[in-house]
């Protein structure tokens, strides 16, 4: 029997590849949440997307009072609601696994990825501020 000399305990064979060893990777880090996130959220919009849908269909060719009644409707904003953070987080994940993909430079990589979380926060929050004006009639 064969012991790993760092923790003087027996060695227990490895599923983890060549590369996966050299780098200390392995399936604890945030890739399996992140891929449930988004199927998740994916999900979410799926189910969402016909009320949306409907939704825009009512407003369109209406005036902002025909919007403001519509949305200050509890349920309608609601919807709206879940669905831009739904999208947003979405988006979040998908750029964020775009960007460890394909960007190789750490220091690029780490600086898209604070940029991918500031857009996508302002995108949720600027649609979340939009839909609770226009739903409160303010």
């Amino acid at each position: 029997m064969s012991f790993d000399e760092s923790h003087g305990s027996p060695k227990r064979p490895s599923m983890r590849t060549p590369l996966g060893r050299v780098r200390n990777l392995g399936a604890a880090h945030s890739g399996t949440s992140d891929f449930w996130r988004q199927r998740i959220t994916g999900v979410a919009m799926t189910l969402l997307m016909i009320p949306v849908l409907v939704i825009i269909m009512m407003l369109l060719g209406r005036n902002q009072v025909y919007a403001a009644q519509t949305l200050s409707s509890i349920p309608v904003a609601v919807i709206l609601l879940l669905f831009i953070l739904a999208s947003a987080w979405h988006m979040k994940i998908g750029m964020q696994v775009v960007i460890e993909d394909y960007i190789h430079n750490e220091k690029l990589k780490l600086v898209s990825i604070m940029l991918n979380n500031f857009f996508s926060s302002a995108v949720a929050l600027a649609s979340t501020y939009a839909i609770l004006k226009l739903s409160s009639g303010v």
